[in-house]
């Protein structure tokens, strides 16, 4: 009784963030996940599916799901298409982003895994690239459960056509049985702009409770995650599963 119990709560909780994957993509962000700064891990072998939400102090939206699955070709190989929207100062607008990472080096304890990853945005209603970027990241484990991540990159932003330096340095720190992770990161972009906001740091800090494997869910605060100096809240969830035979 007890087993089956457990097995109901855990496809509840499986069917929740379903429906709010098929939800999500209505209402978006650089391409990878919530937090900003990559790791280098990549699990071939391995799909997923997340989908977040973040709400701004100025009544800006971010959203998105980013449906991704890891092979081996030659390397580990991730490939992933974010599909987001967002709402900035009242108006909307959406965006698709492809991405390919690939791991180069794996990490390890005390050893740096490293790995390269791509990205180009495009908007569907206009039919137009609106960015290309490139990304480097750096991950050594400090322990079975303390991790350190560094990126480095650079990015076009076709909408301004600017050219900037991307950074990023994070830090993932779990539970001995991977039912909590806590992790703060601070990202950012150094180049020409506009507005100063667009090249201050930025940061963010979460909570991950992570109650069965293949289902997360992440509470962020974050402050200036789109550049325009406001305080942020998003809720984060992921599904994992094996990828079609």
């Amino acid at each position: 009784m007890a087993r089956a119990a457990r097995r109901s709560r855990h496809v509840l909780i499986v069917l929740t963030a379903v429906a709010a994957t098929i939800a999500l993509p209505r209402l978006a962000r650089a391409a990878g996940g919530a937090y900003q700064v990559d790791t280098s891990d990549v699990t071939a072998g391995a799909c997923k599916v997340e989908s977040w939400v973040s709400s701004a102090a100025n009544r800006d939206v971010i959203a998105a799901v980013n449906p991704a699955c890891a092979f081996v070709m030659l390397r580990p190989v991730e490939f992933g298409m974010q599909m987001t929207r967002t709402r900035t100062d009242d108006e909307w607008s959406s965006g698709m982003t492809p991405k390919i990472k690939a791991n180069l080096v794996p990490s390890g304890i005390g050893t740096f895994g490293i790995a390269v990853s791509t990205t180009a945005g495009f908007d569907p209603n206009s039919r137009e690239n609106t960015s290309l970027a490139f990304t480097a990241p750096l991950t050594m484990r400090l322990s079975e459960d303390v991790r350190i991540n560094l990126n480095a990159g650079w990015l076009l932003d076709r909408t301004v056509e600017r050219h900037y330096f991307t950074y990023g340095a994070s830090i993932d720190w779990r539970t001995h049985d991977n039912l909590y992770t806590f992790t703060a990161e601070v990202f950012g972009q150094s180049g020409a702009a506009e507005e100063s906001s667009v090249i201050r740091p930025r940061f963010q800090a979460g909570v991950r409770w992570r109650p069965i494997d293949e289902f997360s869910i992440d509470v962020i605060y974050g402050h200036n995650i789109a550049g325009e100096n406001a305080n942020w809240i998003t809720i984060d969830t992921v599904i994992r599963f094996s990828p079609p035979r």
